[in-house]
């Protein structure tokens, strides 16, 4: 963490603009107040059955690589759950699901089968335009649906969300401007943007071209690209003619054969500075690229990078495990969730979707763990819940009221490390 200081003046002037420009059953009810309490009824009871988490996260397709992470933050929350008392004294039960991509059916395939088996709460999509394909067959069952990394500007929408539906990664409207504070630090005045067409893709670069203009930098040619195409290019080839000083690339596991494209027409990340994003900053990207052709590449990450103590217990589920993204919000969703219900002395969807906004506002008890919190919870306190996330006032909309965004780099060996943080209020979507 090298730069934060002068990083996050860039960030402020970047998201303040932003925000002046910015002005059970199918009753999709679970709106909330954050002055009611959340504290548990004394009655809470075995009564209300166990609560059940289904999993809706990326084994397969262009996400893949952040499934593991995701996996190991939920099965390390509902460890620590359960060793704790569970909820209602009742162990929290887990029906694991693949999200697959928008290129199948998979994703539908699972919510059916584990709304059949009552699942309570859907972790996940990892994919904002997974989620929108589901979202509504979620929220019409009455079951909270939670993803730790979804940031289409899109699921900021309560008329999508129905009330029902929390993130713990902060929308784009939070990305954008972060990774445009960066290029603009850097220096950069005339980019290209290269963005995978969907909610996720285009709604991020809508915030980052907004927010570099705001700083005075052009974006000299946009390409919303098809991540299924077959060639990339044509399209490359109009990024190399509007003569870019940089390129921000937002896509997913497309974005290697079209950094293979750039350096094949001359203009690959040791020749013009390139950005990413969550979509495509990791290892598994420079796995089979030559060695050190990543070296430099910055790209952003919602959410905080995973410390040591953290990283060891999700270890403790995983061994295999070697990235940490989004694993702080998987787990993070899960105890939130299961603190909610507690609270709420339900598992239905908007008894604990209607208790999430207060047991992570500001101004109570702060605690940091779900055997904490319980206590508190127990002992008729109103909490607040702080966990390894930062995610924070979390809102009827889902949406979190703080978040933050670290900056990644490629090193010389082809593998990312954390090289700033930033901690912010996040815009609200216009």
């Amino acid at each position: 963490m090298t730069r934060t200081t002068v990083l996050r003046s860039a960030v402020v002037l970047g998201v303040a603009s932003l925000a002046l420009a910015a002005c059970g059953g199918s009753s999709g009810g679970g709106s909330s107040s954050s002055a009611a309490s959340s504290s548990a009824p004394a009655s809470s009871s075995a009564a209300a059955g166990p609560l059940i988490f289904g999993t809706l996260l990326p084994q397969t397709g262009s996400l893949a690589f952040l499934g593991p992470p995701e996996f190991a933050g939920v099965n390390a929350a509902i460890k620590d759950i359960n060793a704790a008392g569970g909820v209602f004294g009742q162990p929290v039960q887990k029906i694991e699901g693949d999200s697959g991509d928008t290129s199948t059916n998979i994703a539908s395939q699972t919510v059916d089968s584990q709304l059949q088996k009552g699942v309570n709460v859907i972790v996940g999509a990892a994919s904002s335009s997974v989620t929108l394909s589901v979202i509504d067959k979620v929220t019409a069952a009455g079951v909270v649906q939670f993803s730790p990394a979804n940031t289409s500007i899109k699921l900021s929408d309560p008329a999508i969300t129905k009330g029902l539906y929390f993130r713990t990664a902060p929308p784009d409207t939070f990305q954008g401007a972060i990774l445009a504070a960066v290029a603009s630090k850097d220096a950069r005045k005339n980019v290209a943007v290269m963005a995978l067409t969907d909610a996720y893709g285009t709604g991020l670069a809508d915030a980052f071209t907004k927010n570099f203009e705001a700083s005075g930098g052009k974006v000299a040619v946009r390409i919303d690209y098809d991540p299924k195409a077959a060639s990339y290019t044509a399209d490359v080839t109009k990024v190399k003619a509007a003569n870019p000083d940089a390129i921000i690339l937002i896509g997913f596991d497309e974005s290697k054969k079209i950094i293979q494209e750039l350096v094949a027409q001359g203009i690959g990340p040791q020749k013009t500075p390139l950005y990413l994003c969550d979509g495509n900053m990791g290892n598994a990207l420079a796995d089979g690229l030559p060695a050190g052709l990543m070296n430099g590449v910055k790209g952003t990450i919602p959410g905080v990078q995973a410390d040591q103590k953290f990283q060891q217990q999700l270890l403790a589920v995983d061994p295999k495990l070697t990235d940490y993204s989004y694993a702080p919000e998987a787990y993070d969703a899960v105890t939130i969730a299961a603190l909610a219900a507690q609270a709420a002395g339900s598992t239905k969807g908007a008894d604990i979707a209607a208790k999430i906004p207060t047991i992570t506002a500001a101004g109570n008890d702060a605690c940091s763990n779900y055997a904490e919190c319980l206590a508190l919870l127990t002992a008729g306190k109103a909490i607040s819940y702080i966990g390894p996330s930062g995610a924070t006032g979390l809102k009827a909309n889902g949406d979190p009221s703080v978040g933050t965004m670290t900056i990644w780099q490629f090193g010389a060996d082809n593998k990312i490390s954390a090289v700033d943080s930033v901690s912010g209020d996040v815009p609200a979507a216009s």
